[in-house]
C-alpha cells in the first residue's frame, strides 16, 4: 500500500493500516521521520503525479490512500484511476467540494444543507463595497485552498477591509484568493463530522473537535489545528445520524446528480448555533489532527473501510469502534502559524510513547545525524485514550510534558472548553 502525503494525518494512516493482516509492504511518500518506523519513505513530492503513478504501477500497490487537499484538488485521483490503479480519494470535481468555497456554497443552496448567509466575489471592488453596509461582526474567506488559514473572523470594517485586501489585493494566498466568500458571523460550539463514503452511501465516524485558533481561549490566529477530541461529549448517536442525515446525505445526493459522485472521506465542519446546525465548510479527505484520534478508537480494519468505499460495497462493511475517548494535542514551533525555525532537536519522544494509552504521531520532523529534528510548524501530535475524556486528555498532557525542543509550544486548553448548555444550540428534529 502507498500512502500519499507527510504529515500526522498520514502518519496516523500508516500506523493503523499497519495492524491490518492483510497489508505486507507499506509505502510513504514523501513520509516524515516518524513515518519510516512504519513504512519506506519514498522520495515522490505529493504532486509528483507522474512520478506516484509509475511508482504504483511499479510495486503492484493494492490500493493508494491520499492525505492532503492539494493534490485532490489537482486530480491525482484522476490520474491513477486513467492508469486503473485503485486509489481512496474524490476526484478533483467532486473535492471542489473543499478546493472552492465558492463551489461548496452553491452546492449547499442546490442540496438544501443549512449554511451560513453569504456573498461571492471574484475581484475587490464589489467585495469592498459589500462591506460598507454588511452587518459586523462578518467572516472573510478566501475560496481556494489555504492550509486553513484563509478565513478572517472581523469584528471591525477596517478589518474586513484588511482582509479582502489581504486576499484578493496582496493576494497572500496565492491563487486561492482569486474569489472571497462574506458570510454572516455565527455563534455556537463548532464540531467536525466525518463520514466514509462510496458515492452513493456514507458510514459516519464519532463526532470529533478541533482548536483551529493557536492559543488558549482561542484565541490568536487561525491554524490547521492544535488538537482534537473524538467523541464530543455531549452528542449522542442520535445526534449524529441526524447530522449525517441534515448535512451528508444531501450533500452526497446533489454531487451524484452533478455527475460527480463523492468517494473517499467527507469532512464537513459545523457550528451549532442556537437556531439550526449550519455547515461552515467542507473538506474533501481526512482531518489533520483528528485522523489521529479517530485510528485510536477505530476497532474495524482500515483497508477494509478503504477497499469497501473505493469498491461501492460500503453499506455492507461494518464499522466497529473501542468505548472510551481518544484526544491528541499538537505540539507545534514558535511562531505557528508563521515562521517557524527548522532542524531544532527534539528530546523525550521515547519518554513520551513510553506513558500509559499514548501514541506520539509525527507531523513535521526529519532524521538528521540519526535523530529526529523539527522540519515545520505542527510537530508533534501527541494522542492517548481513556474510559473518560478526562483520563485521555491526562495522558496525552503527561506525555506532552516529556517532550522537549527550543521554542516548543501547545495549547494548554484541549477538550476542555466548557460543555454548552442544551437551550444554546440546536440539533436537528428526529
Amino acid at each position: 500500500m502507498l500512502v500519499v502525503g507527510g504529515g500526522g494525518r498520514e502518519h496516523a494512516l500508516l500506523w493503523k493500516l499497519a495492524q491490518s493482516p492483510r497489508v505486507g509492504k507499506l509505502y510513504a511518500a514523501p513520509g516524515n521521520g516518524g513515518t519510516g518506523a512504519l513504512a519506506e519513505n519514498v522520495p515522490l513530492a505529493v504532486d509528483d503525479f507522474d512520478g506516484l503513478v509509475a511508482f504504483a504501477a511499479a510495486e503492484g500497490i493494492h490500493l493508494t490512500v491520499v492525505g492532503p487537499d492539494d493534490p485532490l484538488a489537482a486530480g491525482i485521483v484522476d490520474r491513477f484511476e486513467a492508469a486503473d490503479l485503485r486509489v481512496f480519494g474524490p476526484t478533483a470535481a467532486a473535492a471542489q467540494l473543499e478546493s472552492s468555497k465558492v463551489y461548496s456554497k452553491r452546492l449547499m443552496d442546490a442540496a438544501g444543507v443549512p449554511t451560513a448567509r453569504y456573498e461571492t466575489f471574484d475581484s475587490k471592488p464589489p467585495a469592498l463595497e459589500h462591506l460598507e453596509g454588511r452587518a459586523l461582526p462578518v467572516v472573510v474567506k478566501a475560496s481556494g485552498l489555504a492550509l486553513g488559514k484563509g478565513v478572517f473572523v472581523c469584528h471591525t470594517l477596517e478589518q474586513a477591509r484588511d482582509a479582502v485586501e489581504a486576499i484578493m489585493g496582496e493576494r497572500v494566498f496565492g491563487a486561492a484568493g482569486s474569489e472571497v466568500v462574506i458570510e454572516d458571523y455565527l455563534v455556537g460550539p463548532e464540531i467536525s463530522l466525518h463520514a466514509l463514503c462510496d458515492g452513493s452511501t456514507y458510514t459516519m465516524l464519532p463526532s470529533a473537535q478541533d482548536h483551529k485558533p493557536a492559543g488558549d481561549g482561542d484565541e490568536g490566529p487561525n491554524t490547521g489545528g492544535m488538537g482534537t477530541i473524538v467523541p464530543v461529549p455531549w452528542l449522542d448517536g442520535d445526534d449524529l445520524r441526524r447530522l449525517g442525515e441534515t448535512v451528508v446525505a444531501p450533500a452526497l445526493a446533489q454531487q451524484a446528480a452533478t455527475g460527480s459522485p463523492f468517494a473517499g472521506l467527507l469532512y464537513p465542519g459545523l457550528i451549532l448555533t442556537s437556531a439550526s446546525p449550519r455547515v461552515l465548510e467542507f473538506n474533501a479527505r481526512w482531518g489533520d489532527p483528528e485522523t489521529q484520534s479517530y485510528v485510536r478508537l477505530l476497532d474495524s480494519d482500515l483497508l477494509d473501510l478503504l477497499d469497501a468505499c473505493v469498491d461501492g460495497r460500503l453499506a455492507g462493511t461494518p464499522v466497529r469502534w473501542q468505548p472510551g475517548y481518544a484526544a491528541c494535542v499538537i505540539v507545534a514551533s514558535g511562531g505557528y502559524p508563521g515562521e517557524c525555525r527548522k532542524g531544532l532537536p527534539i528530546s523525550g519522544l521515547d519518554a513520551a510513547e513510553a506513558c500509559e494509552d499514548v501514541v506520539v504521531f509525527h507531523s513535521a520532523t526529519a532524521i538528521d545525524a540519526g535523530r529526529h529534528v523539527t522540519a515545520g510548524g505542527r510537530v508533534l501530535g501527541v494522542s492517548a485514550t481513556g474510559k473518560t475524556l478526562e483520563s485521555a486528555l491526562d495522558k496525552a498532557y503527561g506525555a506532552v510534558e516529556r517532550i522537549a525542543f527550543d521554542g516548543m509550544r501547545y495549547r494548554t486548553d484541549i477538550g476542555r472548553r466548557p460543555w454548552p448548555e442544551p437551550a444554546t444550540v440546536a440539533l436537528p428534529a428526529s
